[in-house]
């Protein structure tokens, strides 16, 4: 993300610069995991969620994380919470295990606690997070509004076999509770878009959307309200395209 705030903001160190790529599993633990429910037990309503992992799909999403490192700062940080519970254990113990075919590239374990308050105090030092489907949830969200705004954040819904499609989306979804307004920020569609390009082996134009993102808000004053600004979504996005 790039550092995207007011003028004082902009001069911040912590985030200036930040370039953060988070990788979260997205058909498992407990989102997906049985039983789940809310029922009546012994006189009263009753809710349960479980968290389930399987070795096969932690090592299908570290397989991912390590392969993006490769191709950045060769650096993955497993975000657990293996001090409490077991499927968490069993996660860094799978972690391990896909490192081990990956030497070039560095692997660190952080509980999800700390790697929230150290991606506020010192976000720079992460290259790849790479967590499961709750923690990814949260952190994901977190990554951006340290930033700046989740409003700038791009994502992508990776198929790694490539037998469905992948989905390019904003971290925040579709944002209803503003729609009409004219108030969105677009970068983060814009910017999934690129995402989606990189993906399609459209490398150049992927990188010509990126820096074009990157100088207009260094050597402009165009924001939307969520960065700041009095920019109207339209005009934010005309001057993306014109500079492209």
């Amino acid at each position: 993300y790039p550092q995207l705030a007011n003028a004082s903001t902009l001069k911040n160190e912590v985030v200036s610069g930040l370039d953060l790529m988070i990788v979260r599993e997205l058909v498992g633990g407990i989102y997906f995991g049985q039983p789940r429910g809310v029922e009546i037990k012994d006189g009263e309503r009753f809710g349960v969620n479980s968290a389930t992992y399987s070795e096969s799909e932690i090592a299908r999403i570290g397989h991912s994380a390590f392969q993006i490192a490769q191709k950045r700062d060769k650096r993955v940080c497993s975000v657990d919470k293996a001090n409490v519970l077991e499927v968490c254990e069993l996660w860094r113990e799978v972690m391990e295990e896909v490192s081990k075919d990956y030497p070039d590239v560095e692997l660190s374990h952080m509980y999800v606690d700390n790697a929230a308050m150290q991606l506020v105090r010192a976000p720079k030092q992460f290259d790849v997070m790479v967590t499961s489907n709750l923690f990814g949830d949260i952190l994901s969200d977190l990554g951006p509004a340290v930033a700046g705004s989740i409003g700038v954040a791009p994502s992508a819904n990776i198929n790694p076999t490539r037998e469905y499609p992948s989905m390019f989306e904003p971290v925040h979804g579709s944002a209803p509770d503003i729609a009409g307004k004219g108030i969105a920020n677009p970068i983060a569609q814009i910017w999934s878009g690129a995402m989606m390009l990189e993906h399609l082996g459209h490398h150049e134009a992927a990188q010509a959307i990126e820096k074009t993102i990157a100088n207009l808000l260094a050597d402009t004053d165009l924001r939307t309200p969520d960065m700041g600004g009095k920019a109207m979504t339209a005009e934010l996005g005309a001057a993306i395209a014109a500079s492209v």
